[in-house]
């Protein structure tokens, strides 16, 4: 989503005021940001978290907030993580799925809609390969190549032709070839192997990009292009890089978030510039940021 999707990055524990003579300091090597928190894994696979924590979402087993990062469990093996509004899901090596924080709309999927201060998990999978946190919704992509989905459903974001929410993970279509999944505010974006690229959800600002302003309930197809290689969700935009290093947005532009130099909304995907070197992007609520194949990092939208 905007602020939920996972960030790469290798940052010192050292940046987080540890001792400079800490021989077994770790980095960390993935991190996500969701509204007002903030959770990462370091390289030794261990959990980490810090923020504001009023829902649980941190996962330390309480509800204070926490200025500086604190370990979550004593697990060792967790491999991705992705932050929502108010909850966290996060995949082990083992390929089990475990989620934690606000749940009032399901979005955990543990079957409840209880708050948890704690990870749980979720179901009995071990072929869990990626997840993606909305605001209010989840979504994952298990090994087999299926999508699946659950939590708030009121506009469509999970993707299965109902506007009914889901405590549990639902699968979406029967297509078994999804590559990458992003969940938005309330849209969902996706990419499938063959490089098309799929929305549905909330679609007011036309944040799909299938060239309207109506909300989808099932996945429709953005375009006819086959070379999306990565995309990024915002509140109420989108954001995406193609194979030959072009980038492309649409959606709400009232804050200039799409970065084409104009406060107009698109409904369909519009090239950013003429550079052919963007290498990844992450949408923020009503900014982004991105990084070229050079090293260099760029931002636009709201200040």
């Amino acid at each position: 989503m905007k602020q939920t999707i996972t960030k790469l990055a290798i940052l010192c524990l050292l940046a987080f005021g540890a001792a400079t003579n800490n021989a077994n300091a770790q980095c960390f090597k993935k991190i996500s940001a969701g509204s007002k928190h903030t959770i990462a894994i370091k390289t030794d696979g261990t959990l980490w978290a810090w923020g504001y924590n009023n829902d649980g979402e941190l996962g330390d087993g309480t509800t204070v907030d926490k200025s500086s990062p604190v370990q979550i469990g004593l697990a060792t093996n967790w491999v991705s993580v992705s932050v929502g509004a108010y909850h966290t899901i996060a995949i082990k090596t083992d390929g089990t799925l475990w989620a934690w924080g606000y749940n009032v709309q399901g979005q955990l999927g543990d079957g409840t809609t209880t708050q948890r201060n704690s990870p749980v998990k979720i179901g009995t999978a071990t072929n869990w390969a990626s997840a993606s946190a909305g605001d209010v919704h989840s979504t994952a992509i298990k090994s087999d190549g299926t999508l699946w989905a659950w939590g708030y459903n009121g506009d469509g974001e999970l993707g299965d032709g109902t506007g009914v929410d889901k405590t549990s993970p639902v699968q979406i279509g029967v297509a078994t070839n999804w590559a990458s999944v992003n969940a938005g505010s309330h849209q969902t974006l996706a990419i499938k192997s063959d490089g098309i690229l799929w929305a549905w959800g909330y679609n007011f600002y036309g944040q799909l990009g299938d060239g309207t302003t109506v909300d989808k309930s099932s996945p429709v197809q953005i375009g006819v292009a086959t070379n999306w290689a990565s995309v990024s969700a915002g509140d109420n935009h989108t954001i995406a890089i193609k194979t030959d290093g072009s980038l492309w947005a649409w959606g709400w532009n009232g804050f200039g978030q799409l970065g084409d130099g104009t406060g107009v909304d698109k409904t369909s995907p519009v090239q950013i510039g003429s550079a052919t070197n963007w290498a990844s992007v992450s949408a923020g609520s009503l900014h982004n940021i991105a990084i070229k194949t050079d090293g260099t990092l760029w931002a636009w939208g709201y200040n």
